[in-house]
């Protein structure tokens, strides 16, 4: 791609926002949410204030990113932590994060905005999380000199920097200080590369988010009255293509309790799961923990509750992989020893791939394979200890991403005051 052709791609992509807001939720947060941004950005940030500038895709790259936030916040308290959100998914879910001290949007990436929030945020050091690579921004912090970390990058072979024609890709690459990687392959294919690229394997961080919400696990009561002492399946960041799957097992075995986390809770999908699921009921609708005779399934219509739900699991399953979306998060189950079951669709995820070799993760193909995983897991003790005993091995022996990076962080002495 060319230059050219990356300001022509920026400029589409407003456009649709602006085509699609009045239809569209996500994309009319998207325009409202930068709407005067960087007069805000102005009026909130202080000159003298010393900022660590940490950009996030969204939630879920959010959620990557916390270890190493609280770490920096904590080591570095004389700074200010700017914290920001390329989507409304995660910007509407996190604009009040307490240990943040600014938290905004990401001004469209055009080279005025990325000076002019230079200008004003003058920060001390850049920190993208995963795979965001925006050109202007990643640019401007190299032409002023200052240090940009990619923290838990992960890169496979198909992806533009390794093609013929990724020439703006493999340059924005060379724009960071540090690319902290998650795994060897990653490692090997930026070597591979013509071009001076310092890169260390630290591993990814999302092992110690995971590892960090059991430590501070809180019980759900109406879920603990809920599944009582039953055998429990739990469901999270489905799609419509995984209940169809799901719901065929979950009506037909009215013993085992279901508890269903959609990945969207819009009303219409929310319908949709209550068609799907014949004994169900809105996790709203539970007076006083009052179960009608005959439920059997639970569907979520809030957000925020999944990473604490896999606790009450007996096997966990994972939403996206029968879809063209791509399995969701699997450690949110995985660090409580759960088995981990998904659709086929996984192969571009390093961690599902780890889990199914090791024997942590069952991936199904059908609704029958799923009834037989389902079936075995719930029923021959031997299969389900050994599952719950790989999962839990898998997540230990991948913790401490977070304090590798900020060991590099200050060994490479990035934020010196």
């Amino acid at each position: 791609m060319s230059l050219l052709l990356y300001r022509l791609f920026i400029q589409l992509y407003s456009l649709s926002a602006y085509i699609f807001a009045p239809v569209n939720l996500k994309a009319r947060h998207w325009l409202q949410g930068r709407r005067n941004l960087l007069e805000r950005m102005q009026q909130a940030i202080k000159p003298t204030d010393k900022i660590i500038w940490i950009h996030c895709a969204s939630l879920g790259e959010f959620e990557q990113g916390q270890p190493v936030l609280k770490q920096l916040k904590q080591d570095y308290p004389s700074h200010k932590i700017l914290l920001t959100f390329f989507s409304p998914s995660g910007f509407e879910v996190r604009k009040n994060y307490s240990l943040a001290d600014y938290i905004f949007y990401l001004p469209i990436d055009t080279s005025s905005n990325a000076k002019a929030f230079y200008d004003i945020a003058k920060p001390k050091l850049v920190i993208f999380i995963k795979y965001e690579f925006w050109f202007n921004y990643l640019r401007e912090a190299n032409r002023r000199n200052i240090p940009l970390i990619l923290v838990s990058g992960i890169f496979r072979k198909d992806q533009p920097f390794f093609k013929w024609y990724g020439q703006l890709h493999r340059q924005m690459l060379s724009f960071f200080t540090l690319l902290l990687v998650q795994n060897e392959n990653s490692v090997k294919l930026l070597q591979q590369l013509p071009l001076s690229l310092n890169v260390h394997l630290t591993g990814d961080t999302r092992f110690d988010r995971v590892l960090s919400i059991v430590d501070q696990f809180e019980p759900i009561h109406l879920i603990d009255i809920f599944c009582s002492t039953s055998k429990v399946v739990v469901a999270g960041s489905t799609w419509t293509d995984d209940d169809k799957e799901l719901a065929q097992y979950a009506n037909t075995h009215p013993k085992v309790i279901f508890i269903i986390a959609p990945h969207n809770i819009t009303p219409l999908r929310l319908t949709e799961c209550s068609k799907y699921y014949k004994h169900s009921i809105l996790f709203s609708a539970l007076k006083n923990a009052n179960v009608p005779a005959g439920i059997n399934t639970l569907i979520i219509d809030n957000v925020g509750m999944l990473s604490r739900l896999y606790k009450y699991a007996t096997v966990c399953y994972v939403g996206g992989a029968f879809g063209t979306d791509g399995v969701h998060n699997r450690l949110e189950a995985a660090v409580y020893a759960k088995p981990v079951v998904y659709g086929p669709k996984f192969e571009d995820y390093a961690e599902a791939v780890d889990l199914v070799k090791l024997g942590g993760g069952i991936t199904v193909n059908t609704a029958l394979e799923l009834e037989q995983v389902f079936d075995r897991l719930l029923e021959n003790t031997p299969a389900y200890n050994a599952a719950c005993q790989a999962s839990y091995n898998y997540v230990q022996k991948m913790k401490g991403a977070t304090e590798a990076t900020l060991r590099i962080i200050q060994e490479n002495r990035l934020l010196t005051s």
